[in-house]
């Protein structure tokens, strides 16, 4: 459930978040980065142990079928996917080793991921290796954060940061605030099976155009290099109810419900996308979304509107992210 607490100690403090909502695949092998590098999108050969990078495993199609973060350790590759998918992934992933020295695991039992976040994390940048799990610092939600993979308090004790242990805990639910303010997209909630990455707006992170062939980038060039970047439709970000200067009261704005996944997105009588994610945003006083337009739709300032059962409720396009990050 939301707390506004959590919330203020995400935006003001610092709160531990349990990611319960990820799971972990470890790789061990003297080839699993080589053999890790021909599947997904990221240059895996570029991180060094206490490192971590985001990518994306697609379809010969381009399509996704994950996204990931990847973390290394002396002598592993951890990779941070949806939980729902970790065991099926572990095993998919294990049938495409032929005679590489690559052993695949779903350790999500064992090494949990947990997140230090907050505006009071500011400054902090210890980060390492201790065993077999990894502390990496972390700004994606626009905040500082540091990413722990394994024992949080051995990691936090290990690298001198002691003093961070026994930080208040905040849900997933308020977490997810912070995501959405932050415009990022998650997988099985705004990218799915269907989704190219280009669509979802994440191939500034997610993509080398450097690196060598991966499974799906056929698809990635055509759409880059030949078409120019132009996909039917993008992710953008949605404020609904006019802005901020327009509402008559924060209580009032914030009693209006936010609108459900997959709520339809229109301009007009033309039906132009769909919502995907949707909040109160205690920093704007707004509900804000995520969700796909027609391409034509996309520049910030465009004004559309939500079906949100049987009401229309006005909405403009806005520019990501809806909350400057810390610096």
């Amino acid at each position: 459930m939301f707390s506004t607490q959590g919330y203020d100690a995400l935006r003001s403090g610092t709160a531990l978040v349990r990611r319960t909502d990820r799971g972990v695949i470890r790789l061990l092998g003297a080839d699993r980065a080589t053999w890790l590098q021909g599947l997904v999108t990221n240059d895996v050969r570029a991180l060094a142990p206490g490192q971590r990078l985001y990518s994306a495993y697609l379809t010969p199609q381009g399509r996704m079928i994950t996204d990931l973060w990847i973390a290394a350790t002396d002598d592993a590759l951890l990779l941070d996917v949806p939980a729902s998918l970790a065991a099926d992934l572990a095993a998919r992933l294990d049938g495409l080793i032929f005679a590489e020295d690559v052993q695949v695991a779903d350790v999500s039992g064992e090494v949990p991921c947990t997140c230090l976040v907050g505006a009071g994390m500011q400054g902090c940048r210890g980060a390492g290796v201790l065993g077999a799990g990894v502390l990496v610092p972390d700004h994606t939600y626009g905040v500082p954060a540091l990413v722990a993979y394994g024992d949080l308090d051995a990691l936090l004790d290990a690298h001198g940061l002691s003093a961070l242990r026994g930080v208040p805990e905040v849900d997933l639910e308020t977490f997810d605030v912070l995501r959405i303010e932050a415009g990022v997209p998650k997988f099985l909630v705004d990218m799915t099976g269907d989704t190219i990455p280009l669509e979802a707006g994440i191939e500034d992170r997610a993509i080398s155009f450097t690196k060598g062939c991966y499974v799906g980038q056929e698809l990635i060039v055509r759409v880059t290099q030949r078409g120019g970047g132009r996909v039917a439709k993008k992710l953008v970000g949605l404020a609904l109810d006019g802005d901020a200067s327009a509402v008559a009261s924060l209580d009032e704005t914030r009693d209006r419900p936010a609108p459900a996944s997959g709520a339809p997105i229109h301009a007009g009588d033309r039906a132009i996308g769909h919502v995907t994610s949707a909040v109160f945003s205690p920093r704007l006083g707004l509900v804000i979304a995520l969700g796909y337009v027609h391409r034509d739709f996309v520049n910030p300032g465009t004004l559309v509107e939500v079906l949100d059962g049987a009401e229309r409720r006005p909405a403009v396009v806005t520019a990501l992210p809806f909350v400057a990050p810390v610096a």
